[in-house]
């Protein structure tokens, strides 16, 4: 393998990354439209077996992401053996083919047993992620993150509205056939309009394996940090999910409006998130990842420590739009860096390795902030999860390397940070 060609870029990157920008907004609208009703589909199927459907409720969320960290970074490896581009066909058309058949299950154990599949089959963000980090110039990769994360964001914001209101329209089967059409969709669109010129990557000698690989990755400067932020910032960002209404309606006078203040909440968040991203990834390409990283996770630590002093609604607001802010610069750099730090070749169990851990946070979070507000009530959530980002920054600060020198060939390449 010739390694001057694996790190010239391709020269239609740009179409590559506009195309997967606009299929993970569908693939985002697409998955995140069931989000509103599922927890009601499921009490709506019912239980055959002597499990309540409370438990199952809460299968339904936990087992995907569980299954998704397990199944992730062996995709990932496949990946960069066979192509991301085929690995993002998986991820759509099979997630397209499973939520289609979670229309016509019978029981919430069904249910259950689909989204486990689910989350072994799909993973449509690392694999993305992993095809794009391939083809972007290594200096833009910031951007191209950044821009990536506004497609998620948009469709995390409208799927839930798309879903919802087909639900209440059309009944929840059918919430479904829209979703699994979007994917399908979205499939076509890779299929056809992004070409990849994959050139798998050589094995050196006396290395075998998946387990040996995953080593490689870990062991290089700055990855096992960068990771550490993905883990943490996942983790803060979905531990006070479970319990945003309760304290909304500490926060909202009329009862009558949590739900839509709730809303709010969310979709301002992750449209901060979105917009900022790119203007944040940008400026990382310029200034440099791990600065910007810093920056974000101690913004994350004071808007968070400050959330659990609030006493109105507005303040919540826009201190969550200060969240969703910090959170779209920690993504856009973890993102980059991950890029950086690593070989050209490997995005696929880069980025595997990458999704595994977003979903182990997933899992992990929701029980976290649940716990912390039994113990110690609503307000020590958000003082906990600005304890996460203060974590978060100090991991950035000591862990990622200040610079790297630039290295020849398939050693390696500079950094950045």
């Amino acid at each position: 393998m010739n390694p001057a060609a694996t790190e010239t870029p391709d020269p239609n990157w740009r179409r590559t990354l506009h195309i997967m920008v606009f299929c993970q907004l569908m693939t985002s609208i697409g998955f995140s439209s069931i989000f509103p009703f599922l927890s009601l589909y499921v009490k709506s199927l019912g239980s055959v077996t002597s499990l309540g459907t409370d438990l199952l409720a809460g299968m339904v969320f936990s087992c995907q992401a569980l299954t998704m960290m397990i199944a992730s970074p062996v995709w990932g490896v496949v990946a960069d053996r066979w192509g991301r581009k085929p690995m993002v066909e998986r991820a759509m058309f099979g997630g397209a083919a499973i939520l289609l058949l979670m229309a016509f299950v019978r029981s919430a154990e069904e249910l259950v047993v689909l989204r486990a599949v689910q989350g072994l089959i799909t993973g449509t963000i690392g694999a993305a992620n992993a095809l794009v980090a391939a083809v972007v110039p290594r200096e833009r990769t910031g951007y191209a993150m950044g821009l990536l994360q506004v497609g998620i964001g948009v469709g995390v914001g409208v799927g839930p509205v798309i879903g919802g209101a087909a639900a209440d329209i059309f009944g929840y089967r059918a919430a479904f056939y829209v979703t699994s059409a979007l994917l399908a969709v979205a499939g076509v669109i890779v299929h056809w309009g992004v070409r990849e010129k994959f050139e798998p990557l050589a094995r050196p000698a006396g290395r075998r394996g998946f387990l040996a690989g995953w080593r490689q990755i870990l062991a290089a400067p700055g990855v096992s940090a960068t990771y550490s932020l993905r883990f943490l910032d996942s983790l803060a960002r979905m531990a006070f999910v479970p319990i945003l209404p309760f304290y909304a309606l500490e926060l909202v006078a009329d009862d009558s409006r949590v739900n839509s203040f709730t809303g709010l909440v969310i979709g301002s968040a992750a449209a901060a998130a979105a917009v900022f991203g790119v203007f944040i990834g940008r400026a990382g390409d310029r200034t440099g990842h791990r600065r910007i990283l810093i920056a974000s996770s101690l913004a994350g630590f004071s808007v968070f420590l400050l959330q659990a002093w609030v006493t109105e609604g507005w303040q919540f607001l826009l201190l969550q739009i200060g969240a969703g802010i910090a959170h779209g610069g920690i993504i856009t750099g973890v993102g980059a860096l991950l890029a950086r730090y690593t070989l050209h070749g490997e995005e696929g169990a880069v980025y595997g390795l990458d999704n595994s851990i977003n979903a182990g946070a997933r899992a992990l979070a929701p029980m976290v902030g649940v716990t912390v507000a039994i113990w110690f009530g609503y307000r020590a959530v958000f003082a906990s999860v600005s304890l996460l980002y203060l974590a978060a920054g100090l991991a950035a600060l000591w862990g990622l390397p200040r610079s790297m020198a630039p290295r020849s060939g398939r050693e390696g390449r500079a950094a950045g940070g």
